[in-house]
């Protein structure tokens, strides 16, 4: 996906935020702003958006000398999810279509996204998900492609959303390779949140090799190319993925709730949809 005009005012708001998470002072939060409006003049609107997000949050770090400012933020939104979990297993228990349920929760869960910089309910979210319809189901055609395969690529998203992923990966009838952040980047998961929300207790974990917001190809490990590259099907969560994979084709699923004007504008779906989309 592109970078729209939309996106401009958003950087600017994404790294005032950053810088007071971090514990900026003044002067270094002035000096982050100065220093992404200087980005922005030399934006190439071609590429896509986490490209500059990533220059944001690595300023924000290094001037913080902070390795990972949400690190708070995203162990209390993986409690938070956790202590859901057995009231979440309950409703996959008394489903009529357990994997339907399952991947309505697990994009229920993409509404913990702090690149978007907004308040949310988590279990009025699940209530409304769970109901919604969906503005694009491909769901039968991601259900024909698992029949077809041996495993499945993960791709996560946040911290807290990991804990809705494992719902939806113990209804998965196939092996699953769960891949996170090589490094800590917002409040994406790396391999510590996994490990807090149990994802080691149903798929091995595996790392992208990048510490970028999605998942931007050429940051990766060369491991992780050859690894996305052989898989077969892939299931993309969140926003971020959907901007830096969208053109990657018909073997990815991509799993999102549309937050963004922008995003919805070039999914072609309203705001605050939710979407199951074959790539």
């Amino acid at each position: 996906m592109r970078t729209y005009l939309e996106c401009y005012p958003c950087f600017l708001r994404q790294a005032l935020e950053a810088s007071r998470i971090a514990g900026l002072d003044p002067d270094q939060a002035h000096q982050v702003m100065r220093q992404v409006l200087e980005l922005l003049k030399g934006l190439d609107p071609s590429q896509t958006p986490p490209l500059l997000g990533d220059e944001i949050h690595r300023l924000v770090r290094r001037l913080s000398s902070n390795p990972d400012p949400y690190r708070q933020i995203k162990q209390a939104s993986t409690a938070q999810a956790l202590g859901l979990y057995p009231r979440l297993k309950a409703l996959l228990d008394e489903a009529e279509e357990p994997l339907d349920t399952a991947l309505r929760l697990s994009i229920a869960g993409n509404i913990i996204d702090l690149a978007i910089g907004r308040e949310y309910d988590l279990w009025e979210t699940v209530q409304l998900v769970l109901q919604q319809p969906f503005a694009i189901d491909d769901s039968a055609e991601l259900r024909e492609a698992l029949e077809r395969v041996d495993q499945v690529l993960y791709l996560a998203d946040n911290a807290g959303e990991t804990v809705f992923d494992r719902l939806l990966i113990e209804e998965l009838d196939v092996e699953v390779l769960y891949a996170v952040k090589g490094g800590p980047t917002l409040n994406d998961a790396t391999r510590e949140d996994a490990l807090q929300a149990g994802l080691d207790q149903v798929a091995p974990i595996v790392s992208t090799g990048s510490d970028a917001p999605g998942t931007i190809l050429k940051r990766c490990s060369e491991a992780f190319r050859q690894r996305f590259d052989r898989a077969e099907l892939v299931i993309a969560k969140g926003q971020a993925n959907y901007e830096t994979l969208s053109e990657q084709g018909p073997r990815l699923f991509f799993l999102l709730q549309t937050k963004c004007p922008v995003i919805a504008q070039d999914v072609g779906v309203p705001l605050g949809s939710i979407v199951l989309k074959q790539g």
